[in-house]
């Protein structure tokens, strides 16, 4: 076995003041001996000594005024506010640093050090929200902190009391929803000296989106994050560690960020040599990327406290469901032998057992009630993969209480180690898709499962809810921790367990 020893340390480099030579004397002043040895003269004047003692005290005097007197110098360095100052009014209150001044157990795991990025990087993007989307106008979608317009649509399906913490939250915000959130971390650090670890503010889904589609050059789509890498590279800090404590959420999932050729899709952040090392923290992650690491896609529910947080799980545990399974999506007809139509048409040939909600077209985007009703109504969900090998539907589907049945490992069990039961089978069902594309029957496999192996299943689900919601406060839930505390929590004891290891490139 080969066997690599961890390289020492370097000294910190500290630079030292220029010194003469040793050949130079400078004669030491003091204004109280020179005042003494010249009164102790013997052919002293008197009115000379005086005059003397009147400049001196006019001396004094100038030098205590001077002190008094405030100075503004014209090349001051400039700091960039950070989207909390900009946004105060709307938190109604200043950033308080609660961090340093923490108790030691809450930080254990170490002190987090945002850094305030220039605004062209994330405020300015939400800004001009207009400009986002080639189709339309994304400024709906990231109003109130990101969470979106509130769902008044959900009257009469869900507690009154819950609806303002429901929002018709767009699956692309994480960004958004994590910087706000960690600009009031209890363990946010304002002395960069005192940090396990440094977070980097940037929205690079929103700078990205726009470039996406249409014929934008790969240089369009690699802009933003070819800036803030040469922006974060001069940062001293991240010269110390060559970035292995350094992490930002990418709203998108990690194939829009790995483009390879110039003509393909996406761009080629993740593949620039200055992000090598920064963890990144994404809504589907590469699993054999040792820096990605897999976030819960936003939902619609943002519990304002612990009590919302308990009021839902009982609501939905104690829902009365119909149906044994559900299906919301939509057929993808230019792929052949596309299984999501294979899905469909399954359920549609079980109606008595099966809920369909046909997605063609806008049906299920971000503001219909549709879908949560299907899945507050039915045990089991069914989640095949969608654009890409994971689905925001898996986690509206455990939210209502259902339990997801799978058909990809990666959709979910190689995604979310974090934030999911480390036993699939304990709240989930997996059905190989080759085993339904050969006739067996998802129906006959659910119904297998007896009452009681269901209620476990749901109970696993229910207790996992906390896991994967955004809270609305900023300063979190009182004593549950949602899915951005644990993202948190998860990145710092990373970063403490990167300090053991022997060989870091």
């Amino acid at each position: 076995m080969l066997t690599i020893s961890r390289p020492s340390s370097p000294e910190p480099y500290i630079r030292k003041p220029k010194t003469p030579p040793d050949d130079v004397v400078f004669p030491r002043k003091n204004s109280f001996t020179s005042l003494s040895s010249l009164l102790s003269y013997s052919y002293f004047n008197q009115s000379r000594a005086w005059l003397l003692l009147s400049i001196l005290s006019v001396q004094i005097i100038l030098l205590l005024a001077l002190r008094t007197i405030p100075f503004s110098f014209p090349h001051r360095r400039h700091h960039f506010p950070s989207p909390y100052t900009i946004h105060r009014n709307n938190y109604n209150h200043a950033i308080t640093n609660k961090t340093d001044t923490a108790d030691s157990d809450d930080c254990r795991l170490g002190r987090v050090f945002v850094y305030e990025l220039p605004s062209e990087f994330n405020t300015e993007l939400i800004r001009n929200c207009d400009e986002l989307n080639p189709w339309s106008s994304r400024c709906d979608a990231l109003t109130n902190d990101g969470f979106g317009q509130e769902a008044t649509g959900l009257s009469g399906i869900i507690p009154e009391n819950l609806l303002p913490a429901w929002y018709w939250t767009d699956q692309f915000v994480s960004e958004i929803i994590f910087h706000n959130r960690i600009l009031k971390h209890t363990c946010r650090t304002m002395e960069p000296n005192n940090a396990t670890a440094f977070y980097i503010p940037f929205y690079a889904g929103l700078a990205v989106g726009k470039y996406l589609w249409f014929n934008y050059s790969s240089k369009d789509r690699d802009r933003h994050c070819q800036m803030m890498l040469n922006w974060v590279h001069d940062q001293p800090y991240f010269k110390k560690s060559n970035g292995w404590d350094h992490f930002l959420t990418m709203g998108r999932i990690s194939w829009d960020f790995r483009r390879s050729k110039e003509e393909d899709w996406g761009s080629s952040c993740l593949y620039q040599p200055g992000m090598r090392n920064i963890t990144r923290l994404l809504i589907e992650r590469n699993p054999w990327d040792y820096f990605d690491v897999g976030v819960p896609y936003p939902t619609g529910f943002h519990p304002r406290s612990d009590n919302d947080i308990l009021q839902w799980q009982e609501f939905v545990r104690t829902r009365n469901r119909n149906k044994l399974f559900c299906f919301a999506g939509a057929k993808r007809g230019s792929i052949k032998n596309d299984f999501r139509g294979l899905l469909l048409s399954h359920c549609h040939n079980e109606s008595d057992a099966c809920q369909v909600v046909d997605c063609a077209g806008s049906r299920c985007a971000n503001g219909t009630s549709a879908i949560l009703e299907t899945f507050l109504d039915s045990d089991f969900c069914l989640q095949p993969r969608g654009d890409s090998f994971t689905r925001r539907s898996i986690f509206d589907c455990m939210l209502a209480g259902s339990i997801p049945v799978l058909f990809w490992r990666r959709s979910a069990y190689q995604q979310y180690e974090w934030f999911l039961p480390e036993k699939p089978e304990s709240y989930s069902v997996f059905i190989h898709r080759d085993e339904v594309k050969n006739g067996t029957s998802v129906r006959k496999v659910l119904e297998s499962y007896s009452k009681e192996e269901v209620r476990e299943m749901r109970e696993k689900v229910i207790e996992f809810i906390p896991k994967f919601v955004y809270a609305r406060a900023h300063d979190g839930l009182e004593s549950i921790k949602d899915a951005f505390d644990i993202a948190i929590d998860g990145v710092l004891r990373r970063f403490k367990e990167q300090e053991d290891w022997d060989y870091k490139w």
